[in-house]
């Protein structure tokens, strides 16, 4: 009876298993059609829409991921592929600030400060997605990012509606990990997607990218935002 018991569980959890890899492989299949490899290949956008990360490791080793994506905003902005540079991700907290860490190398690798567009509220691949077309006013952007990050990021896309492509930069040789981790985010998006119905942490009033303005150097450069928004990003802090 045991045994019996053991060999059914050990079907259901390889079936389920099956079916996991199985919705991983066909997020990949659906989403290859945007993902562009080469830079020359890249159509244009106004807008290109990179996903932020942590620029080192814990140990204080820079983080490979964080320099092939800031490699492949630049490449794409001086190209001439994208005239903008969206910068989004997590805001926790003062000492961690990926939109700002990013603006200021790309600042420093000769980038118009007022091509750039920070996103604070960029919390997880979603917010940064549907923030982009609800609260930046873009429905055709250019994700920069790794391949495998693409994907997850253009599925989302596509099942809400928003036209998008990927510019899939580098990823480091020895991604093992990382691959493991995304493979449970995507079945975590599916999750999002298709049973919570999940939409951003919030979203805030509209801003229109080409009419973003910068304010004096000595505010930091972050761009204009109206008393409300700062209300909302505020709040988003203290959601966290």
């Amino acid at each position: 009876m045991f045994k019996r018991l053991l060999y059914s569980l050990l079907v259901i959890i390889g079936l389920l298993l099956l079916a996991a890899l199985g919705l991983d492989r066909w997020i990949s299949w659906r989403t290859a059609p945007y993902v562009y490899d080469e830079l020359q290949d890249l159509p244009y956008r106004q807008v290109g829409v990179v996903l932020g990360t942590a620029k080192y490791y814990r140990t204080g080793v820079i983080n490979q991921y964080y320099r092939y994506r800031i490699q492949g905003a630049l490449n794409a902005y001086n190209s001439g592929k994208v005239n903008y540079l969206l910068l989004s991700g997590d805001n926790a907290q003062q000492s961690y600030n990926e939109p700002v860490t990013m603006r200021k190398d790309l600042i420093a690798a000769g980038v118009d400060p007022a091509d750039i567009v920070l996103d604070y509220a960029g919390f997880r691949t979603l917010d940064s997605i549907v923030r982009t077309r609800k609260v930046f006013d873009t429905n055709d952007f250019i994700i920069i990012t790794q391949r495998f990050h693409c994907e997850r990021a253009l599925f989302i896309a596509l099942h809400m509606g928003i036209q998008a492509q990927c510019y899939a930069v580098p990823s480091p040789k020895n991604m093992l990990s990382v691959r493991l981790r995304e493979f449970g985010a995507r079945l975590g998006a599916l999750a999002d997607l298709y049973i919570f119905k999940r939409e951003p942490r919030f979203l805030g009033p509209l801003v229109p990218i080409p009419a973003v303005q910068e304010v004096p150097d000595g505010a930091q450069g972050y761009p204009a935002v109206t008393p409300q928004q700062l209300l909302d990003l505020q709040k988003g802090r203290r959601d966290k």
